[in-house]
């Protein structure tokens, strides 16, 4: 799957990193092995739902979402990703959590995101694709 893509991962795609369908599981670990960005949002989505599904203690929690995030780049966001989120939820109605997102991805300067949830093929700016990895 190695591509010239700049990619960015929902939280949903690496929920399915533990899920029992095999099929979604293995789509999301191609995806993750491309060393995508995750907005620090999906670092905080990822651990909150992690941490309900798995029932780890929480060194195991910590020490799975170190190893899971260990060859992304995590973007922080600023006032200027929270602005831009600020526009993006107004334009495109998103969720404000998933226009933080959006917002991140396209700071970083990433033509792909990878979503379950968001509106497939949906083309933002002309700089952004939001893709449904599963379809």
């Amino acid at each position: 799957m190695t591509s010239i893509n700049k990619i960015a991962l929902d939280t949903n795609i690496l929920i399915y990193l533990y899920d029992e369908n095999e099929e979604k599981r293995s789509i999301s670990e191609l995806l993750l092995a491309e060393n995508p960005l995750i907005a620090s949002q999906v670092v905080s989505e990822f651990i909150n739902v992690s941490k309900r599904l798995l029932k780890l203690p929480k060194a195991e929690l910590l020490h799975l979402v170190r190893r899971v995030f260990l060859n992304c780049k995590i973007a922080n966001f600023t006032d200027v990703t929270l602005l831009m989120a600020e526009e993006l939820a107004g334009r495109y109605d998103f969720q404000v959590f998933d226009a933080i997102i959006v917002a991140s991805a396209i700071e970083n300067e990433c033509n792909i995101l990878y979503s379950e949830d968001m509106r497939h093929n949906l083309i933002i700016d002309k700089k952004l694709k939001i893709v449904n990895p599963y379809l």
